[in-house]
């Protein structure tokens, strides 16, 4: 029964009407942090998030779980031998359309690869996985650090490698096959950077947006020449805020290092070209799809191509830009919502599109949007721990919003922010609720919604089910009990679903039972 369900609001979803705005607080928020249980606790194996009234966790799937060969016989799943609470690293889930296989990518230093678990048969399969030539660092059939994970809308994965590996990404081109058949790709056409962000327009087929995870770390877009093969190149742009290098700022340094520090870094902003129309890199232009390191290209020749190019071309700089999901505003244009983890902050990013105007014989000529973009772009601080108030209307907390890393995006248009880490060894991470009822990308308020209580670990993946919209995911990423020698028998990172339908509070519920909602295809 609990299938068919799903699968009945799965075609609600896909047919109802895309919203334009958020519904507002609909739960009581949290009025503090939660303190950090000891490892394999009772609460890190049943309850590990404290969570506002009515709110149900279960665990779907763990470390545990699948290495039980009692439980879970011929099942599989990524943990790179002698990497500790790194072995394994549950990141950026991604979910098929109807819902029924989340897709989790491994983080691990090396080894790094993606499990497919099937939610009904209980079933982890690993897709692929490197060979650990990076010990070595002979990355030839090895990848490390997968941290964005994307069901695009040709029906492929995206996987991309964050701060090890070469800054690549790769598509499955069938991940719902069997695991014998599964093909995959390096696609050529995205720039080498450290990858997070990687996500898809709502509104222009032909366009993928991306970010480099550094501390002078650059948001740039790809206009592909074919949307619908991710590997035949396009033109990349890089994003430059108009008044940045005129207040002093210095696209190489990092966001806060000297004149950086107090330039103009939102406001007017404008998509630079990195590359012709078929992706051949621009006169002055370092290469941005060189493989390379993580590291500094000013004192480096062999960065990843990618963060070299954006200092070329002036792109703006921001501290350890991460995840981003893509939206629309009250105005119907396009938004990125962009997590700034060094700067405690998440910046809405608006895309602003052109004019047209049409003259029809003896009436005055009408101006109308033209439904292309122009180039330009409007950068906004959605919110912040130093600008936002928390719970407005409702009892304050103590918690603080500490390095910001994942975002999610609700069925109903709603934000929400995940901490990259606890805020600190006794008092866990947190989410919060961006609450943005006019939808303006200013949020009104920082509500807190959920705080994770496992030692060491911090929440990552959140993602809401593309077929139930009362529905989400979130990731417990290396917890303490990963790790094997310091925790016999450790529960080790996990995935667990949270389920919304018996919340006091029925505003959410509501306002998706009267198709106020949007399919769930760019989170």
């Amino acid at each position: 029964m609990k299938f068919q369900f799903k699968i009945a609001a799965g075609a609600a979803l896909v047919a109802a009407p895309a919203l334009q705005a958020g519904t507002g607080v609909w739960f009581t928020p949290l009025t503090q942090s939660a303190p950090v249980v000891a490892p394999n606790a009772i609460e890190e194996l049943t309850a590990p998030w404290v969570a506002p009234e009515g709110i149900q966790q279960i665990n779907w799937v763990s470390l545990a779980e699948v290495e039980n060969a009692i439980f879970s016989p011929g099942q599989s799943v990524v943990r790179a031998a002698g990497q500790g609470t790194s072995a394994a690293m549950f990141d950026m889930l991604a979910c098929n359309p109807s819902g029924t296989h989340l897709f989790i990518p491994h983080e691990s230093p090396v080894g790094a690869g993606v499990t497919r678990y099937d939610i009904y048969a209980n079933k982890a399969e690993v897709l692929f996985a490197g060979d650990l030539g990076g010990l070595s660092g002979n990355w030839t059939n090895d990848w490390g650090a997968f941290d964005p994970c994307r069901w695009t809308p040709q029906g492929t994965l995206f996987l991309a490698e964050e701060w090890a590996g070469e800054g690549r990404v790769i598509e499955v081109l069938n991940p719902m096959a069997e695991v014998a058949s599964i093909q995959i790709r390096e696609l050529d056409s995205i720039p080498n950077v450290s990858h997070e962000g990687i996500n898809f327009s709502t509104k222009y087929p032909n366009t993928i947006y991306f970010i480099d995870e550094w501390n002078s770390g650059s948001i740039y877009k790809l206009v592909l020449k074919n949307s619908r093969d991710y590997n035949q190149g396009g033109q990349v742009f890089v994003l430059s805020v108009d008044a940045f290098e005129g207040s002093g700022g210095v696209p190489e340094n990092n966001w806060n290092e000297g004149s950086n520090a107090t330039a103009v870094r939102e406001g007017a902003a404008t998509w630079v070209p990195l590359t012709d129309l078929n992706g051949v890199a621009l006169p002055g232009i370092t290469d941005p799809f060189r493989n390379g390191p993580t590291n500094d290209p000013r004192s480096n020749n062999n960065t990843m191509g990618g963060r070299p190019a954006a200092d070329d071309a002036g792109g703006t700089p921001y501290g350890r830009p991460e995840d981003m999901v893509v939206s629309r505003l009250a105005n119907g244009n396009e938004v990125l919502y962009v997590a700034v983890t060094s700067e405690n902050r998440i910046i809405s990013i608006e895309i602003l599109e052109g004019t047209t105007r049409i003259k029809k014989k003896g009436r005055k000529p009408q101006v109308v949007p033209s439904g292309k973009p122009t180039g330009r772009a409007i950068v906004r601080t959605l919110c912040s721990e130093a600008n936002t108030p928390k719970n407005v209307g409702y009892p304050g907390t103590t918690g603080t919003l500490g390095a910001p890393d994942n975002l999610a995006l609700d069925a109903a248009g709603n934000i929400y922010v995940i901490e990259d880490n606890p805020n600190s060894s006794s008092v866990g991470g947190d989410i919060w609720f961006a609450r943005d009822t006019n939808n303006d990308g200013v949020a009104e308020s920082l509500d807190h919604f959920l705080s994770l209580r496992v030692a060491g670990s911090e929440a990552t993946g959140m993602i809401f089910n593309p077929a139930v919209p009362t529905e989400f995911h979130v990731c417990v990423q290396h917890p303490a009990s990963t790790d094997l020698t310091a925790v016999p028998n450790g529960f080790g990172d996990a995935v667990w679903t949270f389920n919304l339908d018996k919340i006091p509070s029925q505003v959410f519920v509501r306002a998706l039972n009267r198709g106020r909602f949007r399919t769930l295809t760019n989170q």
